[in-house]
Protein backbone atom coordinates (compact mmCIF):
# COMPACT_ATOMS: atom_id res chain seq x y z
CA UNK A 1 0.00 0.00 0.00
CA UNK A 2 1.14 3.04 -1.37
CA UNK A 3 0.46 5.21 1.77
CA UNK A 4 2.14 2.59 4.01
CA UNK A 5 2.74 2.92 7.88
CA UNK A 6 6.64 4.11 7.56
CA UNK A 7 5.04 7.70 5.54
CA UNK A 8 1.63 7.84 7.85
CA UNK A 9 4.16 7.30 11.03
CA UNK A 10 6.72 9.91 10.20
CA UNK A 11 6.22 13.77 11.73
CA UNK A 12 6.18 15.51 8.05
CA UNK A 13 3.58 13.89 7.29
CA UNK A 14 1.54 14.94 9.74
CA UNK A 15 3.44 18.73 9.23
CA UNK A 16 2.11 18.70 5.36
CA UNK A 17 -1.05 17.82 6.13
CA UNK A 18 -1.59 20.71 8.78
CA UNK A 19 -0.14 23.05 6.28
CA UNK A 20 -2.36 22.32 3.26
CA UNK A 21 -5.13 22.02 5.39
CA UNK A 22 -5.80 26.06 5.63
CA UNK A 23 -6.86 25.71 1.69
CA UNK A 24 -8.47 22.13 1.68
CA UNK A 25 -12.33 24.78 2.30
CA UNK A 26 -11.16 26.15 -1.00
CA UNK A 27 -9.97 23.30 -3.11
CA UNK A 28 -13.09 21.51 -1.80
CA UNK A 29 -15.51 24.24 -2.95
CA UNK A 30 -13.64 24.18 -6.46
CA UNK A 31 -14.55 20.40 -6.57
CA UNK A 32 -18.21 20.77 -5.49
CA UNK A 33 -18.39 23.52 -8.21
CA UNK A 34 -16.56 21.08 -10.83
CA UNK A 35 -19.13 17.97 -9.90
CA UNK A 36 -22.35 20.50 -10.43
CA UNK A 37 -20.88 21.78 -13.52
CA UNK A 38 -20.22 18.32 -15.58
CA UNK A 39 -23.49 17.02 -14.68
CA UNK A 40 -25.36 20.30 -15.78
CA UNK A 41 -23.16 19.94 -18.94
CA UNK A 42 -25.35 16.88 -19.99
CA UNK A 43 -22.88 14.55 -18.68
CA UNK A 44 -24.34 11.24 -16.83
CA UNK A 45 -23.05 10.57 -13.85
CA UNK A 46 -21.16 7.84 -14.49
CA UNK A 47 -19.33 9.69 -17.04
CA UNK A 48 -19.03 12.76 -14.57
CA UNK A 49 -17.25 10.37 -11.85
CA UNK A 50 -14.76 8.47 -14.43
CA UNK A 51 -13.48 12.12 -15.04
CA UNK A 52 -12.84 13.00 -11.45
CA UNK A 53 -11.53 9.87 -10.91
CA UNK A 54 -9.13 9.55 -13.61
CA UNK A 55 -8.42 13.05 -14.67
CA UNK A 56 -8.30 14.71 -11.40
CA UNK A 57 -7.15 18.02 -13.27
CA UNK A 58 -10.18 21.25 -12.15
CA UNK A 59 -8.44 23.37 -14.85
CA UNK A 60 -8.53 20.62 -17.71
CA UNK A 61 -12.07 19.42 -16.47
CA UNK A 62 -13.92 22.89 -16.40
CA UNK A 63 -11.92 23.56 -19.92
CA UNK A 64 -13.28 20.51 -21.35
CA UNK A 65 -16.68 20.61 -19.90
CA UNK A 66 -18.29 23.41 -22.63
CA UNK A 67 -16.35 21.18 -25.49
CA UNK A 68 -17.87 18.12 -24.75
CA UNK A 69 -21.18 20.03 -24.47
CA UNK A 70 -20.85 21.50 -27.78
CA UNK A 71 -19.73 18.09 -29.41
CA UNK A 72 -16.01 18.82 -30.07
CA UNK A 73 -13.91 16.37 -31.53
CA UNK A 74 -11.99 13.59 -29.33
CA UNK A 75 -8.43 15.44 -30.53
CA UNK A 76 -9.69 19.32 -29.42
CA UNK A 77 -10.78 17.73 -26.40
CA UNK A 78 -7.16 16.02 -25.56
CA UNK A 79 -5.38 19.02 -26.96
CA UNK A 80 -7.00 21.86 -24.70
CA UNK A 81 -6.70 19.52 -21.57
CA UNK A 82 -2.71 18.97 -22.53
CA UNK A 83 -2.20 23.12 -23.45
CA UNK A 84 -4.07 23.93 -20.09
CA UNK A 85 -1.89 21.69 -17.74
CA UNK A 86 1.22 22.14 -19.92
CA UNK A 87 2.35 24.22 -16.28
CA UNK A 88 2.77 20.80 -15.08
CA UNK A 89 5.54 19.82 -17.09
CA UNK A 90 7.43 22.68 -15.08
CA UNK A 91 6.62 21.28 -12.20
CA UNK A 92 7.84 17.70 -13.00
CA UNK A 93 11.22 18.85 -14.12
CA UNK A 94 11.71 21.23 -11.03
CA UNK A 95 10.63 18.25 -8.73
CA UNK A 96 12.90 15.49 -11.11
CA UNK A 97 16.13 15.62 -8.59
CA UNK A 98 13.38 15.27 -5.60
CA UNK A 99 12.10 12.40 -6.76
CA UNK A 100 14.66 10.80 -8.94
CA UNK A 101 15.71 8.38 -6.97
CA UNK A 102 12.38 6.37 -6.81
CA UNK A 103 11.38 3.43 -8.89
CA UNK A 104 9.15 4.63 -11.83
CA UNK A 105 5.82 3.13 -10.54
CA UNK A 106 6.48 5.62 -7.87
CA UNK A 107 7.36 8.85 -9.19
CA UNK A 108 4.13 8.81 -11.98
CA UNK A 109 2.02 8.46 -8.82
CA UNK A 110 3.44 11.40 -7.38
CA UNK A 111 2.82 12.79 -10.36
CA UNK A 112 -0.58 12.19 -10.61
CA UNK A 113 -1.22 13.19 -6.59
CA UNK A 114 0.87 16.21 -7.00
CA UNK A 115 -1.36 19.40 -7.68
CA UNK A 116 -0.62 23.26 -7.54
CA UNK A 117 -0.94 23.67 -3.92
CA UNK A 118 1.25 20.75 -2.94
CA UNK A 119 3.81 21.73 -5.31
CA UNK A 120 4.10 25.14 -3.83
CA UNK A 121 4.02 24.46 -0.30
CA UNK A 122 6.60 21.22 -0.85
CA UNK A 123 9.26 23.49 -2.96
CA UNK A 124 8.31 26.66 -0.37
CA UNK A 125 9.40 24.14 2.64
CA UNK A 126 11.77 22.44 0.72
CA UNK A 127 13.92 24.21 -1.74
CA UNK A 128 17.10 21.93 -2.65
CA UNK A 129 16.54 18.16 -3.20
CA UNK A 130 17.69 15.44 -0.48
CA UNK A 131 21.33 14.85 -0.13
CA UNK A 132 20.54 11.92 2.35
CA UNK A 133 17.98 8.96 3.02
CA UNK A 134 16.49 10.84 5.95
CA UNK A 135 15.82 13.59 3.96
CA UNK A 136 14.19 11.68 1.08
CA UNK A 137 12.26 10.24 3.17
CA UNK A 138 11.13 13.25 5.31
CA UNK A 139 10.52 14.92 2.10
CA UNK A 140 8.51 12.38 0.24
CA UNK A 141 6.24 12.25 3.92
CA UNK A 142 5.93 15.78 3.71
CA UNK A 143 4.53 15.91 -0.01
CA UNK A 144 2.31 12.80 0.42
CA UNK A 145 0.87 14.79 3.29
CA UNK A 146 0.18 17.89 1.26
CA UNK A 147 -1.46 16.39 -1.78
CA UNK A 148 -3.53 13.52 0.58
CA UNK A 149 -5.37 16.23 2.16
CA UNK A 150 -5.64 18.11 -1.32
CA UNK A 151 -6.54 14.72 -3.09
CA UNK A 152 -9.50 14.22 -0.36
CA UNK A 153 -11.03 17.50 -0.59
CA UNK A 154 -11.30 17.34 -4.13
CA UNK A 155 -12.51 14.24 -4.33
CA UNK A 156 -14.85 14.28 -1.50
CA UNK A 157 -16.71 17.41 -3.28
CA UNK A 158 -16.43 17.06 -6.61
CA UNK A 159 -18.19 13.10 -5.74
CA UNK A 160 -20.52 15.04 -3.85
CA UNK A 161 -21.08 17.86 -6.35
CA UNK A 162 -22.07 15.06 -8.78
CA UNK A 163 -24.32 13.25 -6.62
CA UNK A 164 -26.43 16.63 -5.64
CA UNK A 165 -26.21 18.06 -9.00
CA UNK A 166 -29.85 16.46 -10.32
CA UNK A 167 -31.27 17.93 -7.11
CA UNK A 168 -30.24 21.55 -8.16
CA UNK A 169 -33.65 22.59 -10.30
CA UNK A 170 -32.44 22.61 -13.99
CA UNK A 171 -33.34 26.52 -14.60
CA UNK A 172 -30.19 26.93 -12.59
CA UNK A 173 -28.03 25.47 -14.87
CA UNK A 174 -24.22 26.30 -15.39
CA UNK A 175 -25.18 29.78 -13.59
CA UNK A 176 -25.58 27.80 -10.00
CA UNK A 177 -22.35 26.50 -11.19
CA UNK A 178 -20.81 29.82 -10.84
CA UNK A 179 -21.96 30.71 -7.66
CA UNK A 180 -19.77 27.66 -6.45
CA UNK A 181 -16.75 29.08 -8.37
CA UNK A 182 -17.08 32.30 -6.30
CA UNK A 183 -17.70 30.41 -3.20
CA UNK A 184 -14.19 28.83 -4.11
CA UNK A 185 -12.41 32.02 -4.64
CA UNK A 186 -13.15 33.27 -1.25
CA UNK A 187 -12.77 30.17 0.38
CA UNK A 188 -9.31 29.88 -0.58
CA UNK A 189 -8.50 33.57 0.15
CA UNK A 190 -9.62 33.03 3.68
CA UNK A 191 -6.72 32.58 5.54
CA UNK A 192 -7.26 34.68 8.68
CA UNK A 193 -9.52 35.82 10.82
CA UNK A 194 -9.87 39.30 9.69
CA UNK A 195 -10.61 38.24 6.72
CA UNK A 196 -13.29 35.23 7.45
CA UNK A 197 -15.06 38.22 9.58
CA UNK A 198 -14.98 40.57 6.41
CA UNK A 199 -16.42 37.78 4.36
CA UNK A 200 -19.70 36.95 7.32
CA UNK A 201 -20.11 40.51 7.40
CA UNK A 202 -20.31 41.15 4.05
CA UNK A 203 -22.58 38.18 3.37
CA UNK A 204 -24.81 39.38 6.52
CA UNK A 205 -24.66 43.34 5.01
CA UNK A 206 -25.60 41.43 1.60
CA UNK A 207 -28.63 39.93 2.77
CA UNK A 208 -30.03 42.05 5.14
CA UNK A 209 -29.66 45.19 2.11
CA UNK A 210 -31.55 42.83 -0.40
CA UNK A 211 -34.57 44.42 -1.00
CA UNK A 212 -32.39 47.34 -2.74
CA UNK A 213 -32.50 47.70 -6.67
CA UNK A 214 -30.25 46.95 -8.94
CA UNK A 215 -28.10 44.71 -6.52
CA UNK A 216 -26.67 47.65 -4.85
CA UNK A 217 -26.62 45.27 -2.04
CA UNK A 218 -23.78 43.91 -2.91
CA UNK A 219 -22.27 47.44 -3.46
CA UNK A 220 -23.36 47.86 0.16
CA UNK A 221 -22.24 44.64 1.63
CA UNK A 222 -18.43 45.35 0.31
CA UNK A 223 -18.24 48.87 1.55
CA UNK A 224 -19.52 48.15 4.93
CA UNK A 225 -17.11 45.11 5.30
CA UNK A 226 -14.26 47.27 4.06
CA UNK A 227 -14.65 50.15 6.31
CA UNK A 228 -15.22 48.10 9.19
CA UNK A 229 -12.52 45.61 9.05
CA UNK A 230 -10.11 48.81 8.44
CA UNK A 231 -11.35 50.36 11.35
CA UNK A 232 -10.35 47.42 13.36
CA UNK A 233 -7.56 46.76 11.93
CA UNK A 234 -6.46 50.44 12.81
CA UNK A 235 -8.12 49.99 16.05
CA UNK A 236 -6.23 46.64 17.25
CA UNK A 237 -3.52 46.92 15.10
CA UNK A 238 -4.02 43.85 13.02
CA UNK A 239 -2.37 42.60 9.96
CA UNK A 240 -4.71 41.59 6.94
CA UNK A 241 -2.17 39.60 5.30
CA UNK A 242 -0.84 37.88 8.35
CA UNK A 243 -1.25 34.25 8.40
CA UNK A 244 -3.06 33.10 11.57
CA UNK A 245 -0.79 30.66 13.47
CA UNK A 246 -1.14 26.93 13.05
Amino acid sequence: MFLSQSIRGRPEFRIGMRDMSPVALGIGAWGLMTGVAMVKSNMSVLEAVAMTLLVYAGSSQLAAIPLLFAGAPAWVILATGFCVNLRFVVFSLHLRPYLMHMPRWRRMLHGYLTADMSYALFTKKYPKPPLTIAEQEAQEAYLTGNYFVTWCAWMGMSLLGVALANFIPQKWGLGFAGVLSLVAIVCSMATTRLRVLAGLIAGATAVAAYALPLKLNIVVAIGVAVLLCFWLEKQFGLDPTAEDDK
